[in-house]
C-alpha cells in the first residue's frame, strides 16, 4: 500500500482484489493478515488492495477493463477514475503479493516510481480480466475511510508462479491460498465476510454479476444499493 503523506481523515478511492484459484473444482481465495500496528483494520485477514495513487491514472494498461465494469465503476464515482482503480488493483496485487497480473510487453515513456519493480519483470498492466463484483465505503469514525472497489479475478489470468511471493513487500504476513469453505475460520473484517458471500454465490460462474453491490455508509445511514452501470455509445 501507498505510504504518501494524505490527509487520514479524507474518504480516499482505493482497490482490492480477490484472486480465486481452482474456481471450479476446489475454490480457494489469496489473503493475509494486517499487522498488529496497522492503523487499518489490525491482524485481520484480508485482499490484497489498496489506495489509488496519483500516478495510477496516467499507466499505460495493455487491456482495458471489460466494458460492463467501466459502465458500473462510473456509477456515483468521479469521471475518468476506471484506469486509476484497475491500476492501483494491479499495482496492489504486485506490491503485497509479488503475483503480476499483465501481459509481457514494453513500457512507453517514463515509468513511475511505485511501478519500477513491477516494469522490471517485463510485463505491462493489463485489466481485462479485472472484474467488478463490490463496492464498499468506510463507516464513519474510523482512523481511516476509503470507498473501496473490490475485483475479483480468477488465477489463470496471473502470469508469475502462484505460489511464490518472494516478491511481496511486508504489507501482509501469512499469505496463503485458503479454501473458499474455510474463509470464515479466520478473523475477517465484517465488509469481508459480506464480499466472501458474493463470491462463493458466483464462484462457478464467470460471467460477470447483473449487479454489483454498494455497502454506502454515511453520517446518516448504512445501505446497500445496486450499480448497474449505463449503456456506453458503440465505437
Amino acid at each position: 500500500m501507498s505510504k504518501q503523506t494524505l490527509d487520514k481523515t479524507a474518504i480516499r478511492n482505493a482497490a482490492t482484489v480477490i484472486v480465486l484459484r481452482d474456481r471450479m473444482e476446489n475454490p480457494a481465495i489469496l489473503m493475509g493478515q494486517r499487522g498488529a500496528k496497522a492503523a487499518f483494520m489490525p491482524n485481520k485477514f484480508v485482499f490484497p488492495g489498496g489506495a489509488v495513487d496519483a500516478a495510477d491514472a496516467a499507466i499505460p494498461l495493455a487491456t482495458p477493463l471489460p466494458r460492463v465494469c467501466h459502465e458500473r465503476l462510473e456509477e456515483n464515482a468521479p469521471s475518468g477514475m476506471q484506469t486509476a482503480l484497475a491500476a492501483a488493483a494491479i499495482r496492489e496485487l504486485w506490491e503485497e503479493t509479488g503475483l503480476v497480473l499483465g501481459e509481457p510487453g514494453h513500457w512507453p515513456g517514463e515509468i513511475p516510481a511505485d511501478w519500477h519493480s513491477f516494469a522490471n519483470t517485463g510485463h505491462v498492466p493489463s485489466a481485462e480480466a479485472l472484474q467488478f463484483v463490490f463496492r464498499a465505503l468506510t463507516p464513519p469514525g474510523r482512523p481511516r475511510r476509503f470507498d473501496a472497489r473490490f475485483f475479483l479475478v480468477d488465477a489463470d489470468a496471473i502470469q508469475s508462479d502462484l505460489d511464490d511471493f518472494t516478491h511481496a513487500c511486508d504489507e501482509l504476513s501469512h499469505l496463503q491460498w485458503i479454501p473458499l469453505t474455510e474463509a470464515r475460520r479466520f478473523d475477517l473484517p465484517f465488509i469481508t465476510e459480506v464480499v466472501l458471500a458474493e463470491v462463493a454465490a458466483r464462484a462457478d460462474d464467470p460471467a460477470p454479476p447483473q449487479s454489483v453491490p454498494f455497502f454506502r455508509n454515511s453520517d446518516e445511514e448504512s445501505r446497500f444499493l445496486q450499480l448497474r452501470g449505463h449503456p456506453m455509445p458503440e465505437s
